[in-house]
């Protein structure tokens, strides 16, 4: 019990001092020149930044959510040995279920559009 009091205090001072840190340091105030983009001397001529597809972002988040959700899927052969099939079969199939709910509801949004801007 005195373990935990301890690593809380510790924790807690330790957020305290971080915080008057913060505080004290200067701040990064920038200035007109500092943020403009620099090309040898010259105003630019077009914008420094370039177009982002928001489209494509969503298909890449929906990948990486799906890709972790399948990573989480792998186990699950091994855990049959460790519990009953029942309760892991049952664990599978509402997951599975819960996936492809999400999918279908993506689906009928249109999230998983190219063709569409």
């Amino acid at each position: 019990m005195t373990l935990i009091i301890s690593y809380s205090i510790i924790c807690f001072l330790l957020t305290i001092i971080l915080i008057i840190i913060g505080q004290i340091l200067p701040s990064n105030n920038p200035d007109i020149q500092k943020v403009s983009p620099y090309e040898c001397g010259f105003d630019p001529i077009n914008s420094s930044r370039l177009p982002f597809s928001f489209r494509f972002f969503l298909i890449a988040l929906l990948f990486l959510l799906f890709d972790l959700e399948i990573a989480i899927l792998l186990p699950l052969p091994l855990s049959t040995s460790l519990i009953s099939i029942n309760n892991s079969s049952y664990t599978l199939i509402l997951f599975l279920l819960i996936l492809t709910i999400g999918l279908i509801y993506e689906w009928i949004n249109g999230g998983l559009d190219w063709a569409n801007n």
